[in-house]
């Protein structure tokens, strides 16, 4: 993927991250109890995290280009959408079982951080 790529992606999960806290701060302040908040939260707090990761994945791309970094790019994609999506939906509806999906989404992520590494090391 070109470095365009991963910015573009890192600065739309951003843009949703800083919505979506906004969203969670102002218009479910008083909706949630305050266990689902901090579930909410945490989506938020990482989805931030790896959406910035993704700048770092499209620095990794020019400086160390290689068959890892673009992996890692996507781990950091899909461990949002299936983290932090599912700590929004859990918090939102209180549906449980939601909650089975975000160790998929941790495990990309820890897996896009060790590609990361690998991709350095390659170097």
């Amino acid at each position: 993927m070109e470095p365009l790529f991963w910015v573009r992606a890192g600065g739309l999960f951003m843009l949703l991250d800083v919505a979506l806290g906004a969203f969670g701060a102002h218009a479910l302040k008083d909706a949630l109890s305050p266990e689902m908040k901090a579930v909410y939260e945490t989506g938020v707090r990482y989805q931030a995290y790896h959406a910035l990761a993704l700048f770092v994945v499209a620095w990794l791309s020019v400086q160390f280009p290689g068959r890892l970094v673009s992996p890692a790019g996507w781990c950091f994609v899909a461990g949002i959408v299936l983290f932090s999506g599912s700590l929004y939906a859990l918090s939102l509806s209180g549906v449980k079982i939601l909650g089975a999906i975000t160790p998929i989404g941790g495990v990309l992520f820890m897996i896009g951080w060790i590609l990361v590494l690998l991709s350095a090391r390659r170097a």
